[in-house]
């Protein structure tokens, strides 16, 4: 029976009736299940492996052990790049990763990471529970056969990790540099060679001399893998990953089997492990910026002229999507909640906070 069609019962009368109802209810698996998650992850990778581990716990203990997910590290199943094929394929029920990878399936997908310019994570909080943003995620994986849940959140991201001080838009000219989504569709309109790879590779393709730069994740997680030792220059501020989110995404198939209660706790399980995981890398990068500090790292700002050179690039490639319907649909939503909770926190937060370190600092 295909599973989105139901029986009509409302022409059939008595005992006809009762039997139709029990047919057209879904077909749940019974017994204790064991869901293969792999990710984009290596095992054990600062902030993005803590949200694997916290999601797989908090699912077998909501669920009272019925449903357990069993994680697999980037390499250990399927490639870090690769667990999305592998999860629409069914070689993999669920899996765990950054949906801007995957803007070569579609470019809407980066819309539930993060776009260039786009938003911070209290904004795209936001949008996603309380302005749309949770069905848009579910009308796009349904295409494909998947069922997603943001479930992680790293907060901005550093503009990047260099071997030389980027003083114009120019120094950008054949960089070869980390960058994906489509902050670095948006770089290779500045002229680099934009490179896409797990963050198991970064390191060594820096110290190979594969690139010149990249970026990861904050100072927490880049200082975890060693990035410091392979580049002098780092820049905090970025235009590509205001506020990245982490993705749960499970094979619907898989999703539609498992019983109200058990996919309840799926999204539960995602969205608490999203918060928490917001709070780890926010607590863990300050202290984290100061080691690097210390070590020496030289810390830079991007000059205005780099800034609104990311921009225009940022504007060209975005609006080189919009004759795709659903991309314009989630680009419009995203851009409209942004503008609304801009309003805003651009008026309440960000003038007390910049009043509070002014008095707090005086104060001393």
């Amino acid at each position: 029976m295909d599973r989105r069609s139901f029986l009509k019962t409302s022409a059939l009368g008595g005992a006809s009736a009762a039997a139709a109802a029990t047919l057209a209810a879904p077909m749940y698996a019974q017994g204790k299940r064991t869901l293969t998650m792999v990710t984009t992850w290596p095992r054990g990778l600062a902030g993005v492996w803590d949200s694997v581990e916290r999601i797989a716990a908090s699912v077998t203990a909501l669920t009272d052990g019925a449903v357990t997910i069993e994680p697999k590290a980037a390499g250990e199943l399927v490639g870090g790049l690769e667990v999305f094929d592998a999860v629409t394929a069914g070689q993999a029920d669920m899996y765990h990763g950054a949906d801007y990878y995957f803007t070569g399936q579609h470019p809407a997908w980066a819309y539930f990471t993060t776009v260039p310019f786009g938003m911070t994570a209290p904004e795209m909080m936001v949008w996603y529970y309380g302005m749309g943003g949770m069905d848009l995620h579910s009308k796009l994986g349904e295409i494909f056969g998947l069922k997603p849940f943001i479930a992680g959140q790293t907060g901005a991201q550093g503009g990047g990790w260099f071997r030389k001080e980027i003083k114009s838009a120019s120094d950008f000219q054949g960089l070869k540099f980390r960058m994906p989504g489509l902050g670095g569709q948006a770089l290779s309109e500045l002229g680099a060679s934009v490179q896409v790879l797990p963050g198991g590779e970064i390191y060594q393709a820096l110290s190979s001399g594969a690139l010149d730069g990249t970026e990861w994740i904050g100072p927490w997680s880049d200082e975890k893998l060693g990035l410091q030792e392979v580049c002098d220059f780092y820049y905090p501020a970025g235009f590509h990953e205001p506020g990245a989110a982490l993705s749960v995404v499970t094979n619907l198939e898989v999703f539609d089997s498992l019983t109200p209660s058990q996919q309840k706790a799926i999204e539960i399980a995602s969205g608490e492990g999203h918060q928490h995981n917001y709070a780890l890398f926010m607590a863990n990068n300050g202290p984290a910026l100061q080691r690097l500090i210390s070590a020496g790292v030289q810390v830079k700002e991007f000059s205005d002229d780099v800034w609104d050179a990311y921009g225009a690039a940022s504007k060209t490639v975005l609006d080189g999507y919009m004759s795709d319907e659903l991309f314009a649909e989630i680009r419009t939503s995203a851009e409209a909640a942004m503008a609304s909770t801009s309003g805003w926190s651009g008026r309440s937060d960000s003038a007390y906070t910049a009043q509070r370190d002014r008095v707090l600092a005086n104060l001393k």
